[in-house]
């Protein structure tokens, strides 16, 4: 039997930064939600049968109402105040699926993620219970104390995380039953989490592409409307 492969959309946040007085996932882009090009990307892919949508509290009808073309759309649910609370909606929202499942989490604000990186992340997840996207960093990098240079890690060596994160969901739901118990809990990203409570979990790292980035500051808006009016390379204009 082919493992279960489940993609999260995370569409929880309200964006903001960008100024829009909605919903940043809800801000079209070359004729299309910021949402919508999310979902579609995993909607799309042969490996992926289900897709569950976290959205903002209160915007639940806008989002069904995105989601309803897709035939992998499984559900809609309200997400928390922050990335943590909405990654707990989506487990809950998961509950009948086994622990050897394949989920795969993604910022809805990332809307051109391609098949490319989703192939990574599901070949990665074959010998690894935990993969991240990243990219690498093109500026200097620096640790800051009270407006201070106190260090300046070799560029080579860092990355800049991008979505999907995948994981083979037992070790995702072991990760947060420790970090809900710990009163300190601060996380921004679910790599983070499986970092923290289970450090004996390597979290294998693949390639992921400058196209897909996060919309979160307004320029960002005019640079996804750009993107979204350009076949990415080797798509058929």
């Amino acid at each position: 039997m082919a493992t279960r492969t489940v993609a999260v959309v995370l569409a929880g946040g309200v964006g903001e930064r960008v100024g829009a007085g909605r919903p940043k996932q809800l801000i079209e882009v070359g004729g299309r939600t910021i949402l919508g090009h999310a979902v579609a990307a995993f909607d799309g892919h042969p490996a992926v049968g289900e897709v569950v949508v976290v959205m903002a509290a209160g915007h639940l009808p806008e989002a069904t109402a995105v989601t309803a073309p897709f035939a992998r759309v499984t559900a809609v649910v309200e997400g928390g105040a922050t990335r943590t609370a909405s990654t707990v909606a989506a487990l809950r929202a998961l509950e009948g699926c086994p622990d050897e499942a394949r989920v795969l989490f993604h910022d809805a604000a990332r809307p051109f993620v391609d098949a490319g990186i989703i192939d990574r992340v599901l070949a990665a997840l074959d010998g690894h219970e935990a993969v991240a996207v990243g990219v690498p960093a093109s500026d200097t990098m620096v640790v800051v104390e009270d407006g201070l240079v106190v260090s300046m890690p070799p560029r080579e060596t860092m990355l800049r995380f991008q979505t999907p994160q995948g994981f083979r969901l037992g070790t995702l739901r072991k990760a947060y039953e420790l970090a809900l118990a710990d009163p300190a809990l601060r996380a921004t990203d679910d790599c983070g989490i499986v970092h923290r409570y289970l450090p004996d979990v390597p979290i294998r790292v693949v390639a992921g592409d400058e196209r897909n980035l996060k919309v979160t500051q307004p320029l960002d808006v005019v640079v996804a409307e750009h993107l979204a009016r350009r076949p990415a390379p080797g798509e058929a204009p």
